[in-house]
């Protein structure tokens, strides 16, 4: 069955037993939720001037460990119990988390990031506000979801509701370039998952506010060495030399288009190529020198790209069709693939389908409309992935905005109040 059709049925089951038929009334505490963010709004707004101001690429680690103690102080406030999870080993600046232990209702585990795609390096540093909108790096992914987080948490302190709430919160400072391996870089968060009942993800919303996302795809790296018998260019195709490295590299890219696209929610990217005489690429830093000449048969190759994917089934199902492709090597070459497992797949479940319907009652009672879930095949790989096998699980409760891993990324600051209300609702009523 293609996972569409089982997205859809699990769909159908949520509306016919959970969604409700249309807004109902907000209750006094719940009103007064709504009043303290409406107070705050310009505050939120500076305050998530001042992060993205903070230049917090992965690999800039005292940038993230600056962010970090930012909202460490923030939460602290909060009453929650913090901490800084250096990641030294695995070349990271860190994780803080936060908890406030309870006996009331659902256990919530929030999830957000401190870092972003822009490293020092880049000329997209500051935050530039343009009427109801902000371009800056990390104004959409995903500094303006942990500031959603942030002030939800300060509406419903303002009103007694984290009193006896179990709210664990997690901002990882490695979520753009996780580091390895994964069994250290995300053993808290796992951690965490199995002490919670509830995972919210906080990534932006894709469109609009009213999408979640119930199911997004996971991510695999890979990566692809050709060597070949060099020589003189104009001995190419004799028997004795074949055709070179970057033929055969062309070989089998050609091939995996021709043969595995088209397949739902799988996509196979290749990021990267050098070929020549030589080749040197630093995977660390998505990077490498190429040398060779017109006139000389290249004798190497590097590609490097992704895997992205529904399920465990659809990875490793697509892994054996990539490696039985690149086994069928051109005379005088040879080659190998690699695969490097990162983030896996949120499959969509009935439990993620149920908070979806929870948070579409929330929504219709904001006035804001029906929530949809946000097609898979729309979405890429998150931390919420390596927890929701675990728990219950939906994402997309950010700032909707445009452009994220890009100088045009954009944040629509009209959605940060609503995207804040919506979330400090949704976790009063969970943890009731």
């Amino acid at each position: 069955m293609k996972w569409f059709c089982v997205i859809a049925i699990w769909s159908l089951l949520a509306s016919a037993l959970l969604v409700p038929v249309g807004p109902r009334a907000l209750s006094p505490i719940e009103r007064q939720i709504l009043k303290y963010v409406d107070a705050h709004a310009e505050e939120a707004i500076a305050f998530l001037q001042k992060i993205v101001n903070i230049n917090s690429g992965t690999m800039n680690h005292p940038g993230v460990g600056e962010v970090g103690r930012v909202f460490q102080a923030e939460l602290d406030a909060l009453g929650f119990e913090t901490r800084w999870i250096p990641m030294d080993s695995v070349n990271r600046a860190g994780h803080l988390f936060g908890e406030r232990r309870g006996q009331r209702g659902k256990r919530l585990l929030l999830i957000g990031h401190l870092d972003t795609v822009f490293e020092k390096e880049s000329r997209f540093q500051y935050f530039e506000p343009d009427g109801s909108a902000a371009k800056g790096p990390g104004v959409e992914d995903m500094k303006g979801g942990d500031v959603v987080i942030l002030y939800a948490l300060k509406a419903l302190d303002a009103v007694g509701a984290l009193e006896d709430a179990s709210i664990t919160i997690a901002l990882t400072g490695d979520e753009e370039d996780t580091g390895d391996p994964l069994s250290i870089s995300r053993r808290d968060l796992l951690e965490a998952a199995r002490r919670s009942d509830v995972a919210l993800g906080f990534e932006g919303g894709v469109g609009d506010i009213t999408t979640a996302t119930v199911a997004r795809r996971g991510f695999t790296g890979w990566k692809l060495q050709v060597t070949a018998t060099p020589g003189h260019s104009s001995q190419i195709f004799k028997k004795e030399f074949g055709s070179g490295a970057i033929y055969e590299a062309a070989r089998i890219l050609n091939a995996f288009y021709e043969e595995l696209r088209g397949e739902e929610y799988l996509t196979f990217s290749p990021g990267i190529i050098l070929g020549g005489t030589t080749v040197e690429y630093d995977a660390a830093q998505s990077r490498g020198t190429a040398f060779g000449k017109t006139n000389v048969i290249p004798e190497t190759a590097v590609v490097a790209g992704d895997l992205r994917f529904i399920s465990d089934e659809q990875r490793e199902r697509t892994k054996e069709r990539m490696r039985a492709i690149v086994a069928q090597n051109l005379a005088n070459t040879s080659a190998e693939i690699t695969f490097e497992d990162s983030s896996p797949a949120m499959s969509p479940t009935p439990g993620n389908n149920a908070l979806l319907a929870q948070l579409d009652q929330v929504s219709q009672d904001l006035g804001y409309g029906p929530v949809r879930a946000v097609d898979p095949g729309d979405r890429g790989a998150a931390d919420i992935s390596f927890v929701a096998r675990f728990l219950d699980a939906i994402d997309g409760l950010g700032v909707v905005g445009s452009g994220a891993h890009t100088v045009q990324e954009t944040v629509d600051l009209t959605s940060l109040p609503k995207m804040t209300k919506r979330a400090a609702i949704l976790m009063y009523r969970l943890t009731k």
